[in-house]
């Protein structure tokens, strides 16, 4: 609504469904919307600081009351180098369809900001998105469709490849990949899918009602019943876990170190995160886990002696 309240503030009387059709918003979702913008103002959010909306009888949007959002947009000298910032990181993800008006927004926002602000963050250059991935548009299109699909898909966290059949709801980009926000039909649950770690789509031939699965935003890991709770004690070097990871119950310790539970269906993938760590992490439980990661220590010294 941040995007489409100033484009209703200057465009009145515009129709619900050509709104939504602009904005690529279902209908019945911009209506629900417009009923809750009505608690929407600014401070101190009395009957005088809070925006009123109208739909008549011919379906057309009338906002008043929100004046302040007929005004540009003015970021401060951090958000807008934020922005600068996240931009050019955006802008080396694969398959980014709005990847050269992203580009013309950051040149223009970089000549803005001007050298003295962007300091050394003016040499940052965007990373090269590498190879297409071939899954992206096929998943996307089965998203927009609501088509069922059969996949290959690579679980990194088991090594194996498997074939799933998937209700494909969201599709988005977060940390420099794609993923997809689906309803596993093959085990009846919701899981998010790394989309280049897809090698194959097939559409079955049937279509599927929508769960209202969360897309952009969402946590990176979904957890589920199976899940083994791993407490972890991390050095400061290895604090990155705690924000790159889902976790729970974190526990900040008076060296600096932090105490947290991070979720997991396979220890596997953790004993080899562990073992990159060193000395940075300590396995606190399960112990099984240790003996996984001294197992997996011992293995891969005899591969590299052999």
């Amino acid at each position: 609504m941040l995007v489409i309240v100033p484009y209703l503030v200057q465009h009145p009387g515009s129709e619900v469904s050509e709104v939504a059709r602009l904005f690529d918003v279902p209908v019945d979702q911009l209506r629900r919307d417009l009923d809750l913008l009505f608690m929407s103002g600014l401070p101190p959010y009395g009957p005088g600081d809070l925006i009123e909306v109208d739909v008549d009888e011919d379906d057309r949007i009338w906002i008043s009351m929100a004046a302040h959002f007929a005004r540009p947009l003015r970021l401060s000298r951090s958000e807008a180098l934020a922005l600068y910032l996240r931009g050019t990181e955006l802008l080396g993800t694969a398959g980014l369809p709005d990847a050269p008006a992203l580009a013309s927004a950051l040149d223009k926002l970089r000549t803005s900001l001007g050298p003295e602000t962007l300091g050394d963050a003016e040499g940052i250059e965007t990373a090269d998105p590498g190879a297409p991935i071939e899954a992206l548009e096929p998943i996307r299109g089965s998203a927009r469709d609501r088509r069922r699909v059969r996949v290959d898909y690579f679980a990194h966290s088991s090594g194996e490849w498997s074939s799933r059949v998937i209700d494909p709801e969201e599709v988005f980009v977060a940390l420099g990949h794609w993923y997809v926000a689906a309803w596993d039909v093959t085990i009846d649950a919701e899981r998010l899918f790394r989309v280049d770690r897809i090698r194959r789509v097939e559409p079955t031939g049937e279509r599927f009602s929508a769960r209202g699965l969360e897309g952009a935003g969402r946590s990176l890991y979904t957890p589920g019943e199976e899940d083994v709770s791993v407490r972890l004690r991390l050095a400061p070097a290895a604090r990155w876990i705690a924000e790159y990871y889902a976790t729970t119950d974190e526990h900040e310790r008076a060296d600096g170190s932090l105490d947290i539970t991070l979720p997991s269906r396979t220890l596997g993938w953790v004993a080899k995160l562990l073992l990159r760590m060193g000395d940075d992490a300590t396995v606190l439980e399960p112990p099984e886990l240790t003996a996984q990661v001294v197992a997996l220590a011992r293995s891969t010294l005899d591969r590299y002696k052999g």
